[in-house]
């Protein structure tokens, strides 16, 4: 999708999340204090993302995941903005800006805390997820 594509069919802040790399405020997404079982999809592209069982309350204001449900279907990249150094994850396909990973997360779970913009998600619930094209995944939701 081009630009003019993204801004019709995208709010504002899901535009401003994914394609300009902003962070929507702590406290405020939709899938901060959100724990149905499903799987979290890329807003822009639909690729899967993140399992509701990976998914913990971190208490930082955003969602939060110990991994992505496939390693390589995010990248990561350094991020040097606002005068400090952090990992910026980004969805493999569309290139969306979903959010950061810190290693602070549970040490049972690998240690990582995938912090990412509800804005930037799109939850499939698990009893929807086979009609939506999303069978494969049923299996690793909890």
């Amino acid at each position: 999708m081009n630009k003019d594509e993204l801004k019709k069919n995208l709010s504002d802040i899901e535009y401003a999340v994914t394609q300009e790399s902003a962070t929507e405020q702590p406290f405020t997404g939709k899938y901060d204090d959100f724990y149905q079982k499903g799987i979290y999809v890329d807003v822009v592209s639909g690729e899967a993302l993140f399992s509701s069982s990976d998914k913990y309350d971190a208490g930082c204001g955003w969602p939060a995941f110990s991994k992505p449900i496939e390693k390589r279907g995010v990248k990561e990249k350094a991020d040097f903005s606002h005068g400090m150094h952090r990992v910026e994850v980004r969805s493999k396909d569309a290139d969306s800006h979903l959010g950061h990973v810190f290693n602070d997360g549970p040490q049972d779970q690998g240690g990582l805390r995938y912090c990412i913009n509800s804005a930037a998600l799109r939850f499939i619930p698990l009893e929807e997820m086979e009609k939506a094209g999303y069978g494969e995944y049923k299996d690793i939701v909890k």
